[in-house]
């Protein structure tokens, strides 16, 4: 082995390592968000029917019997059908957080997503660009206020970016020869990349779409051009995602009897992809003009968030472009693709996103950051090519790179010192939702009622979704929280739970629980 390469590994361990360094850190810094920030609670509708199926899920159930006055039993996007209570959202991100719910770790479960898709940006980065890009991938990532609100979230993103760029990367090594130069038997970044495909689309399945379009070009170009075997693995590879993904409709059917019946529907009828009449809540329905508004909309909030730059985040993305097609690296297109195809797909969904970021494209995230990082290791000068050696600079080249350095530090650390505590900091209490609404149920007085049922009088609704954090869907927790929906179906409910103790709450006068009367 000559000099060269042995400095070659060296400088790739070392690459690796502080890689893996801000990975772990990644982990860390999410947490800490999960917990100071979102107090590791649902927030949002979407986050409670996720904890309500996942904890479901963790004890091996889909669905469960309807409870009695299923009105007063409310949890946001949890419908009721033929007498089953089940939520509307697909299976697969509830399956993952069950396994937090079983473990006890719930909250760790997107900080964890966090650190490895922080991972396989780096490695997406290296394959593609080498190593000084994918290392400044994963630095502006770290830095990216979009990225820190869905980690420290109970939403799906996390988990939809890893089984993406898990796919990604196993397409390449099946189908760009990496996995090859490492000895990798071709069937199993097959299998993991198809899986990855198919529990996506078990997950965010519009997203799924997305993701697979820029690729699916590719298979076509692969069917047309490529040899036997290619065109083989090709199908092969289509046909176990396919497969996985077609699970979709057996959860619809095990859910409600009819696999082709959306659980989207069962909330709201217009709950659909489309354009028309029936499409969305606007009269006439979903059209090109609503969508191009919500459109921008989206990335109104998208272009303060990557980045936290002002209204510039994007503003490296388009030198990215020109370095991708200068230096011809037309294998990253399908990679690269993901974000516009995501950003084409969401046109047919009838409203956009603004609150976590523009999160339906949130797993296009590593697009817009490696273009970013492409962009601006084409304007300081810094190899953009895996091949390409480092090279120390001289005269108005070297000031141009020191240049580009220190805005680039500039931009990061007002980022860091303004925009990105102030972004966090307005999430704390969303909806009014924090920890300090359940402690009047944690005092040895409250214990001391168990086990209730809690008639709960909300202001707002909000003030009795919190509650359901300390309750199960399997009614059999200390508290059994339920919103009062008038006299009748109050009594008849303290009627049906005879076992119980009844107690009425008023969110407004939070320490002061009223029975009103003794279990049987």
């Amino acid at each position: 082995m000559s000099l060269r390469s042995i400095a070659r590994s060296l400088r790739c361990h070392c690459s690796d390592l502080l890689a893996l360094c801000l990975c772990l850190g990644g982990i860390l810094i999410a947490h800490a968000i999960s917990l100071r920030v979102f107090e590791a609670m649902p927030h949002i509708e979407d986050e409670m029917a996720y904890v309500w199926q996942a904890q479901v899920m963790a004890r091996n159930k889909l669905t469960l019997p309807s409870p009695p006055y299923e009105k007063s039993f409310l949890v946001p996007f949890v419908v009721d059908y033929q007498g089953q209570r089940f939520g509307k959202y697909p299976p697969g991100w509830p399956a993952m957080l069950s396994l937090g719910v079983r473990l006890g770790v719930r909250s760790w479960v997107n900080p964890l997503l966090a650190g490895l898709s922080l991972w396989l940006i780096y490695r997406l980065g290296q394959k593609l660009f080498g190593n000084l890009v994918a290392l400044l991938s994963v630095g502006l990532t770290l830095t990216s206020p979009f990225f820190w609100l869905n980690s420290g979230s109970l939403l799906s993103h996390l988990f939809g970016l890893f089984l993406t760029l898990t796919f990604i990367l196993s397409w390449m090594d099946v189908f760009q020869g990496s996995g090859r130069a490492r000895r990798l038997p071709l069937g199993l970044p097959l299998v993991v990349g198809a899986l990855s495909l198919g529990i996506l689309a078990l997950t965010r399945p519009l997203t799924a779409v997305g993701v697979a379009i820029p690729f699916g070009f590719h298979a076509l170009w692969l069917l047309g051009f490529g040899d036997r075997q290619v065109r083989w693995r090709v199908i092969a590879f289509a046909s176990l995602a396919g497969g996985v993904a077609g699970l979709l409709f057996v959860w619809q059917y095990a859910v409600s009897g009819d696999p082709f019946l959306n659980p989207y529907t069962l909330w709201w009828k217009y709950d659909r992809v489309g354009f028309g009449p029936g499409y969305g809540r606007a009269e006439g329905g979903h059209n090109l003009r609503m969508a191009w508004v919500n459109l921008k909309y989206s990335l109104l909030f998208g272009r303060h968030d990557l980045f936290g730059w002002g209204g510039f985040s994007w503003v490296l993305i388009p030198f990215g472009v020109l370095m991708v097609i200068w230096k011809r690296r037309w294998d990253s297109l399908p990679a690269l693709g993901v974000l516009p195809a995501l950003l084409f797909v969401y046109l047919f969904y009838w409203i956009g996103s603004a609150l976590f970021g523009p999160r339906y494209y949130f797993e296009g995230l590593h697009s817009a950051v490696l273009l970013s990082a492409v962009g601006f290791a084409g304007l300081a000068g810094l190899p953009v090519l895996p091949a390409e050696p480092y090279r120390p600079q001289e005269g108005w080249r070297k000031v141009r790179r020191l240049t580009a350095m220190a805005i680039l530090a500039l931009a990061i650390a007002a980022n860091l010192l303004f925009y990105t505590p102030l972004r966090l900091g307005g999430m704390f209490g969303l909806y009014g939702v924090t920890a300090s609404r359940l402690r009047p149920f944690l005092t040895e007085q409250a214990q001391a009622l168990a086990p209730a049922l809690v008639i709960v009088h909300p202001e707002h609704w909000t003030e009795y979704g919190t509650l359901l954090e300390l309750s199960s869907p399997f009614l059999d927790s200390p508290f059994i929280f339920v919103r009062s929906i008038g006299p009748n179906t109050d009594q008849a409910l303290a009627d049906t739970f005879t076992e119980r103790n009844i107690v009425h709450y008023f969110p407004k006068d939070p320490y002061r629980l009223i029975l009103v009367r003794s279990r049987r």
